[in-house]
C-alpha cells in the first residue's frame, strides 16, 4: 500500500473504532458474527408491518452528483429540506440516496454527521431512506473537490461511479472499501430512519453510450467480485435492516426454448438479497413479466428505478401495478436540476437545444411547480387521498 492508501485505511478503521466505542452494545449483540440471509418467514413478517413504500431516487437539484451532494462545502441542507417537503406533500414516504466511498476516505466522521443531518430532515417528513453504497453507472473516474459543471442538455453528465475504475482494479484498495461499507452500516445498523441497504447499483453496467471507451475491460469480473465481498462485509455487521442489490436491464434473458437464463451476477443478487429489488424502465407488459418471475422467490419486491415517460413507463401506467402487488416504487428524480435527468439517455449521442417536450425523469421544476399538474394530482390521489 502507498502512503495515501495506508492513511485512508487507518482513518477508516479509526472511525469504526470510535463508532463502536460510542455504542458498547455493538459487540455484545453479536454484530461481529457474520449473519445469514434473512429467512422468507422473517423478511415477509417484516414487510407485512410496512406501508406501501413510494418515493424517488433523490439528489437535490443543486447537486450534479453524489460527491457534490455530500461534501462539506456543497452540502445544501436548505434545498434538501425544501425538496423533501415537496415529496412528502404528494404522499411519498421513502427515498433512495447514493453515497460514495471517497467521502468516507476524505472525512469519515464529517460525512457521517452530514448523513445523519439528512436523515433528521427526512424523518421530520416521515420519510425513510434506502442507502446505496456502491454504483457502477456513468463516469468511472470520480474525483473529490469541486465538481465539473453539467454538460448542457445531457442526461446525468457528471454522475460518478463508486468505486471508480482505479479502486475497482486495485486489490490494495479493498481494506478501504471494506472500512467504508462496515463503517457506514455499523453506525446506522439499528437506526429506524433507514429502510434498507442497497449494496451495489448496476455493478457491471458497461455505460456503452457514455464511458465505454474508458471502462475497465474486465469490469464485469471485478464488479462481481466486489459485489460478493460487499454482501460478506454487510453480513458481518448484521444490521437490523435488510440488505439487497437489484437486478436491472434485460435480466430475464431467454434461450431458443423460451427458458429464462439469468447470468451469474444477477442470480447471485437474487439468491443473496433479503428483499428482492429490480429496475424497470419498460412498458407495463414487460414490467408484469418481471414481477411474475420475481414472485417465485417469495420475498418482498421493490422496484428501485423506473420512469421513462417516452416508453409508456409513466406514473399512471406503473403505480397502480405496484400498488396492486404492494411493490415498493422508486422513480428516478424529484426536482429538475444540475443532473439534467429531464433529458433522455440518448442525449449523450443526440443533439438537444431546448427542454424536451416529454421529460424523461423528475417531477417538479426547480421553483417547485409540477412538470405536469395532472401527473402530480394522480400521484397525490393514489398516495394521499385514497389512504385517508
Amino acid at each position: 500500500m502507498n502512503v495515501y492508501t495506508l492513511r485512508g485505511f487507518f482513518l477508516g478503521w479509526l472511525s469504526i473504532l470510535l463508532i463502536h466505542c460510542s455504542n458498547p452494545d455493538w459487540k455484545a449483540t453479536g454484530k461481529t458474527e457474520q449473519s445469514k440471509r434473512w429467512s422468507e418467514h422473517r423478511v415477509n413478517d417484516w414487510y407485512s408491518n410496512q406501508p406501501w413504500w413510494v418515493g424517488t431516487n433523490f439528489c437535490p437539484s443543486t447537486s450534479v452528483n453524489q460527491l457534490e451532494m455530500w461534501q462539506n462545502e456543497t452540502f445544501d441542507l436548505t434545498s434538501i429540506d425544501e425538496e423533501l417537503k415537496l415529496s412528502a406533500g404528494i404522499g411519498m414516504n421513502t427515498h433512495r440516496i447514493f453515497l460514495h466511498n471517497l467521502l468516507w476516505e476524505q472525512d469519515s466522521l464529517g460525512f457521517l454527521d452530514r448523513l445523519n443531518a439528512f436523515l433528521d430532515v427526512a424523518d421530520r417528513y416521515d420519510i425513510k431512506c434506502m442507502i446505496v453504497l456502491f454504483d457502477g453507472v456513468w463516469d468511472p473516474n470520480p474525483k473529490l473537490g469541486g465538481q465539473q459543471i453539467p454538460v448542457p442538455y445531457t442526461h446525468n453528465s457528471r454522475w460518478v461511479q463508486s468505486p471508480g475504475a482505479k479502486y475497482l482494479a486495485d486489490k490494495e484498495k479493498r481494506p478501504i472499501l471494506k472500512s467504508y461499507v462496515q463503517g457506514v452500516i455499523s453506525h446506522f445498523a439499528d437506526d429506524d430512519r433507514i429502510l434498507l441497504w442497497d449494496l451495489f447499483n448496476e455493478p457491471e453496467n458497461p455505460n456503452k453510450k457514455s464511458y465505454a471507451e474508458v471502462e475497465l475491460e474486465d469490469k464485469y469480473v471485478r464488479a462481481f467480485d466486489l459485489l460478493k465481498a460487499s454482501f460478506k462485509w454487510a453480513r458481518e455487521v448484521n444490521p437490523s435492516q435488510p440488505i439487497t442489490s437489484g437486478v436491472w436491464g434485460n435480466f430475464l434473458k431467454k434461450d431458443d426454448h423460451d427458458t429464462v437464463k439469468i447470468d451469474s451476477l444477477h442470480a447471485f443478487m437474487l439468491d443473496n438479497s433479503d428483499v428482492i429489488t429490480f429496475h424497470s424502465y419498460d412498458r407495463p407488459s414487460v414490467l408484469l413479466e418481471k414481477i411474475k418471475y420475481l414472485q417465485i422467490y417469495n420475498r418482498p419486491i421493490l422496484c428501485t428505478e423506473y420512469l421513462a415517460r417516452s416508453r409508456d413507463n409513466t406514473f399512471e401506467n406503473l403505480l397502480p401495478v405496484f400498488k396492486k402487488f404492494k411493490i415498493g416504487a422508486y422513480n428516478w428524480g424529484l426536482v429538475s436540476g444540475k443532473t439534467n435527468t429531464i433529458y433522455p439517455w440518448n442525449s449523450w449521442d443526440s443533439v438537444y437545444l431546448n427542454e424536451p417536450k416529454v421529460w424523461h425523469h423528475d417531477i417538479f421544476r426547480d421553483d417547485g411547480t409540477p412538470y405536469k399538474q395532472s401527473e402530480v394530482d394522480f400521484i397525490t390521489e393514489l398516495l394521499v387521498v385514497n389512504k385517508q
